[in-house]
Parts: C-alpha cells; structure tokens; sequence
C-alpha cells in the first residue's frame, strides 16, 4: 500500500505509479512462472532426489495473496474463492528481478517447485519482496454428479468387503456386496450437501436429526441404520481409505448385518473442508 500523500505535488507519483508498475509487474509474473515451467519439464536433482518431470503450473490469481498478508492461509484462499488440497506459500527477500527470485527458489525451494502434486500458482511482488503461493486444488468439480460418485463409491466398498481385513483389533470376515438403496442415497446426498452449505461435520444435523431420522424421512423402512461420515477427501477413493484406517469407520464398512447402501458428497469451496462425503448403511 501507498502512503496517504500529504502534498498536492506527491499525488501526482502516487496516482500514475500502478499504471506503470502492474504491467511490468505482471509480465514478471508471466516471466517467473515460465521460468518454473521449464524447470519442472525437465528431470530435475533436488538434494538426495531426482525428480522426474511435472505438468507446467497454471497462474491463478485467486493465489496471488499480498506479499505482507501474515494471516491463515487457507481462510484467506476460501474467501477468494478458492478451495486448496494442498498448498505451500514461500516468500523471498531481496529478490531485485525475475533471475534473482527464480535462483532463490531454486536454491531453497526446489523441491516444492518439482512436486508433481502441485497444479496452481500464484505469484505476488511488492519491491524485491515476493510471495509464491503453490496449489493442488481440492477435486470436487471433476467428481461430476454425487449420485454418481455414490455409485463408484459402491463398488470400492463392495471390492472392500471382498476380504477379510483388520478393523482396529477386530478381524472382520469378507462380508457379502451392498446393493445400492435409493432412499439411503437420498438421506446421504442431503446431509452431504447441508454440512458443505451450513460449513459443519456432524452425525446430527442442525436441527438435532440423527442419522435414522435422515433415513426415515428419505423414505426409508429398514430396521437398522449405519453411517460414515468423511471431509476434505477429493475422490470416493480417498474417501474409502480413510474409513478403512478408522477402525469404528472400518467396523461400519465390514458388517455382515448391513446390506444396502447410498452415498454422496457435496463441495462448497468456501466451507472449511470444501468436500464432505456421507455413506449410509441399512439394513431392511
């Protein structure tokens, strides 16, 4: 930020400084970030490591945070729109153009520049100070339709239960396929989508409604109700592993006694997770 002018005649430098400097400073921008795409389209040595090549970065201004922002970083991401998986802020000094603050980065940072995880980049300057901001955004609009996703989720935890396998303690024998239900994929698609809306992770909703009052409503007659819940996972994968290595989660997922299933998720990317998964278990 500029100085408040307290002169008529310091106005005039004020005023004419950003119609000059941000077209420069966005061509640096343009410069670094092409810099650090031929870097990463080349096998690279990073300390004890050989990297092999990466997909160039894309510029996203969503990523470009103001050199001096000292606040949480992920907020501040939401709040302009976007979602991030992981993300990695490297601020460099005494960078006085492109070349210097491309060799400091190599220099210090090379293995975040390498990292094939990484797809976004945002990149701010302020002097020869500069803030570089690395991203993997959270998947959610690639999954397509919930339903869908539920779908592939069935299969994943059918091929789960295909074996027998360790919950915690517990040894759980291969359990017979889930078929999928319907009104349970109702009940999860409605709770997914009120904890991504309302920003909460709960078994009991807003209201107080448990997992059998979801049931129910959806239309729901079976006798027995499960559920597992799931936040900040990017894929039904990612989802189904981190139920397996929870045992109460993994204990849901193997018992005999259930029999059907739905499940969905739901994203909004300025909730605190952006993703939220939920599968629902019955049995009639």
């Amino acid at each position: 930020m500029h100085p408040i002018a307290r002169h008529l005649l310091a106005l005039l430098p004020v005023a004419l400084v950003p119609l000059f400097s941000a077209p420069a400073q966005a061509a640096g921008e343009r410069q670094l970030l092409a810099a650090i795409n031929d870097y990463r389209q080349h096998p690279q040595r990073c300390g004890w490591r050989t990297y092999r090549p990466a997909a160039p970065l894309a510029l996203n201004a969503k990523l470009a945070l103001p050199v001096g922002y000292s606040g949480a970083l992920r907020p501040a991401l939401r709040e302009a729109g976007y979602q991030a998986g992981e993300v990695r802020s490297i601020r460099l000094s005494r960078a006085r153009d492109v070349a210097s603050a491309f060799d400091q980065l190599q220099d210090g940072y090379c293995a975040d520049l390498l990292d094939a995880q990484f797809a976004d980049i945002g990149v701010s300057r302020s002097g020869q100070q500069w803030r570089v901001v690395l991203s993997r955004p959270l998947a959610g609009a690639a999954l397509g339709d919930p339903r869908a996703a539920g779908q592939a989720l069935l299969a994943q935890v059918n091929a789960a239960r295909g074996r027998s396998r360790m919950c915690g303690s517990q040894r759980f024998a291969a359990a017979r396929p889930l078929a999928w239900n319907g009104a349970l994929g109702k009940a999860a698609e409605g709770h997914s989508r009120s904890m991504a809306r309302r920003d909460y992770f709960s078994h009991r909703g807003p209201g107080g409604d448990s997992p059998f009052d979801r049931a129910r409503a959806a239309g729901y007659k079976g006798r027995m109700v499960g559920e597992n819940i799931a936040a900040g996972q990017g894929s039904p994968r990612a989802a189904l592993d981190s139920w397996l290595a929870s045992p109460g989660h993994c204990a849901n997922l193997m018992n005999p006694r259930f029999t059907q299933m739905g499940a969905a998720y739901a994203s909004e990317v300025r909730s605190e997770n952006g993703i939220y998964w939920t599968l629902m278990f019955g049995a009639p």
